[in-house]
């Protein structure tokens, strides 16, 4: 199950974010396993938004991430821009979308007051 867990001080700014382990959604074949869908996914979202917050926005990130265990720690070092802001609101959306399609079984987000 891949577990994300975005951070948040006590007035509502985001902090950073956590996303860890490995979905565990890809189905076996007769002869072979097919790609895990979900969690390719949720790479996708948390990868890009990094990468977003990094080239696009211009913010300053302390990222750590270890790809064999699902590990991505990404921490602001300053309150973010208003734009920002949106790119980190569209990654909750999407995931907690993810989250309902395919079930906390394989995803769950959570919020955390830092």
């Amino acid at each position: 199950m891949t577990t994300v867990i975005i951070h948040k001080s006590e007035d509502g700014q985001y902090r950073g974010f956590v996303c860890m382990g490995h979905a565990g959604y890809a189905r076996r074949r007769m002869f072979r396993r097919e790609p895990d869908i979900l969690c390719s996914a949720i790479s996708a979202l948390v990868i890009g938004t990094v990468n977003a917050l990094q080239e696009l926005a211009g913010e300053k990130l302390d990222v750590a991430q270890n790809e064999a265990s699902g590990f991505l720690r990404c921490d602001f070092q300053e309150p973010l821009q208003e734009k920002s802001v949106l790119l980190m609101d569209a990654l909750v959306f999407n995931l907690e979308n993810l989250g309902r399609e395919y079930g906390e079984r394989y995803l769950q987000i959570k919020l955390e007051e830092v």
